[in-house]
């Protein structure tokens, strides 16, 4: 397959700059694999296309304030550092900008020195390792002094940084949010529970690779990158008695069916499980533990654009797409949302 064969046109209006208010208050493309039908709903109708006996797995991860902005300690020039992962307890895998005007060595201040850095040696793909110098814990600095790493392609200032955290966030550690979950509020989760759907909390924590772009020709070369994720004992069971029970598996974002599809086999029963993956899901890569998907619209030859199709199949996909265009659905991280049953 080549990357190009998951493009789209779409147009620039269509990028959603702002949340919808209230959360649930979102369009939602239903899309019946079986039959091809397609209905054109609003989110909070979700409960309807749910059966007792149903697991609904969501991604209860809370997306850092990860976006610091600082001075170089000796020309106070500005710079903008933005953590990807931890390597160690004051020690971070980062981008920096200005990269080339940074070399290893370089001191950087943070709130006007409440937080200190030194800049470590390249990894790959641009990544710096970023060494922090504080006093007391890291983590209430980081809360007082950074920002939310909204995507690139939104532009508008988020007035409520938690309007880019789900209504479930709990374990801090994102570098973006889970943004399918962002739709949900408490009372359709209360709704969903009392039909007797399983709401089953699981964890990945997203990284930045997920907004990185396919530059190789052909999709299979791309190389996938890594994400930390959580699948308990507890969670596993419930998920799993949903599926011998007869119930469908219904995963509420991308990230929730990359961290089932890395802990199952070939039955689609998953097992308690954590650490690294970089499972790469697309058209040809079997998907066994996932029934139903809850997911935004991707941004074309994206890999989230390809799970969704090996979900369900390029071309409907695809078709599924230019519908939403033309029906001027909202796209990606605060746009509407897709259910593929």
């Amino acid at each position: 397959m080549r990357t190009s064969d998951f493009y789209y046109d779409l147009p620039n209006e269509l990028i959603a700059q702002t949340p919808i208010e209230p959360r649930d208050a979102s369009r939602m493309m239903v899309c019946h694999r079986s039959t091809g039908l397609i209905e054109h709903r609003i989110f909070r109708d979700l409960p309807s296309y749910l059966l007792p006996g149903d697991a609904l797995v969501i991604n209860d991860t809370r997306v850092l304030p990860a976006r610091l902005i600082g001075r170089k300690a000796q020309t106070g020039g500005a710079v903008e550092v933005l953590l990807l992962k931890r390597l160690s307890l004051n020690r971070w895998e980062a981008l920096v900008k200005p990269g080339a005007r940074l070399p290893a060595g370089s001191a950087v201040e943070f709130g006007g020195g409440l937080l200190k850095s030194n800049i470590l040696g390249w990894k790959e793909g641009g990544v710096r390792e970023v060494e922090f110098i504080y006093e007391g814990a890291f983590e209430p600095l980081l809360e007082k002094l950074g920002e939310m790493p909204l995507p690139p392609y939104i532009k508008e200032k988020l007035d409520d940084p938690e309007r880019y955290q789900t209504v479930y966030a709990a374990q801090t550690g994102s570098a973006a949010a889970p943004t399918a979950g962002l739709h949900f509020t408490p009372e359709l989760l209360r709704r969903a529970e009392e039909l007797g759907v399983d709401v089953v909390r699981i964890l990945l924590h997203v990284g930045l690779g997920t907004f990185r772009p396919v530059r190789e020709e052909n999709v299979e070369d791309h190389p996938m990158h890594a994400e930390y994720y959580e699948l308990t004992s507890d969670a596993a069971a419930r998920i799993n008695k949903a599926r011998l029970s007869g119930g469908r598996v219904i995963c509420v974002g991308t990230t929730s069916v990359r961290a089932l599809e890395s802990a199952s086999d070939e039955g689609g029963m998953v097992r308690a499980a954590s650490g690294w993956t970089n499972i790469y899901l697309y058209p040809g890569v079997p998907i066994r533990a996932a029934d139903a998907l809850i997911t935004n619209f991707h941004l074309p030859e994206s890999t989230l654009l390809m799970l969704v199709s090996a979900m369900w199949n390029r071309e409907a996909a695809l078709s599924a797409y230019r519908l939403a265009v033309k029906e001027s659905y909202r796209f990606f991280s605060f746009g509407d949302a897709m259910l593929i049953l």
